[in-house]
């Protein structure tokens, strides 16, 4: 206790205390502050689902302080994913928001190809959504209540077995995907479902969804295999009701000019073509 009393002591600590923190401690910290290293960096903009490519992306050299640990430092490491967030110009990327692959309801989204379409409905209420159970990849029935005003509640031919793409909340964050959703977020009920569907089967889920009264129905979950099962027979019954000459025929009804050039080409019995 004498000893720290003393002034000489205490100051010959106090210098060797500094000495150690300016010859020692701080070469150190500069060292890891002036450290440099590459990180990939974005040049162009980039939205979630899109296919990263060379031209999107450089890579630059910075500070390596204060960087996370899973920032990406080499572009071949990124060129070929799929961005699972919006990418702005000058952001680094980490490898939490690539995707080997798009999900399963983007992947939709990205290649459609006229065929089928992707068509959102509302879900009026908890217990007409499956109570927020539904799934990507599900395959559901819509029932109509007062189907055209009937007074009767049917499954639609055309309704009978559909595929889910994504379930979304009012926030427009999806179930099941890579999305990152806060604590709130996670708690907030599905809003809409988004359908892969056929042409005439959006023209009868518009119609529902003006009356406002469909009910979702799960009718499978399981394998895509099993599931493209269902999908198939729901395509043939479309052709059923909806046969090709019949399509066409309509089409041409609508269409004055495609009309009138068919009129134009049309012989009547009995002429002779001159």
């Amino acid at each position: 206790m004498n000893i720290l009393k003393n002034r000489t002591v205490l100051g010959i600590i106090c210098i060797m205390l500094s000495l150690l923190i300016c010859f020692g401690i701080t070469p150190l910290f500069n060292e890891s502050v002036s450290q440099r290293t590459n990180i990939v960096r974005v040049v162009k903009e980039i939205k979630a689902g899109d296919e990263i490519t060379k031209d999107m992306v450089q890579t630059v050299e910075v500070g390596g302080f204060g960087l996370p640990d899973n920032v990406i430092r080499k572009s071949e490491t990124v060129i070929g994913k799929y961005a699972k967030a919006d990418l702005s110009i000058g952001d680094y990327i980490l490898n939490t928001k690539l995707s080997d692959t798009l999900a399963a309801e983007n992947a939709y989204l990205y290649n459609l190809d006229g065929t089928k379409q992707a068509m959102s409905v509302t879900i009026k209420s908890f217990a007409s959504g499956l109570s927020g159970k539904l799934q990507s990849g599900d395959i559901v029935s819509i029932i109509a209540a007062d189907y055209k005003k009937q007074g009767t509640t049917v499954i639609p031919a055309e309704l009978k077995y559909m595929e889910v793409i994504s379930v979304t909340a009012s926030s427009g964050f999806d179930s099941n995907t890579g999305d990152e959703k806060s604590a709130d977020d996670e708690r907030e009920l599905p809003s809409t479902v988004t359908l892969l569907v056929s042409p005439e089967q959006s023209k009868v889920l518009a119609e529902l969804e003006a009356d406002g009264k469909l009910h979702i129905s799960l009718v499978y979950r399981g394998t895509p295999a099993n599931a493209a099962k269902f999908i198939e027979t729901q395509d043939k019954i479309i052709d059923a009701l909806y046969p090709k000459e019949q399509t066409e025929e309509s089409s041409s009804e609508h269409d004055p000019q495609k009309k009138e050039n068919e009129d134009i080409y049309e012989v009547p019995m009995g002429s002779e073509v001159q």
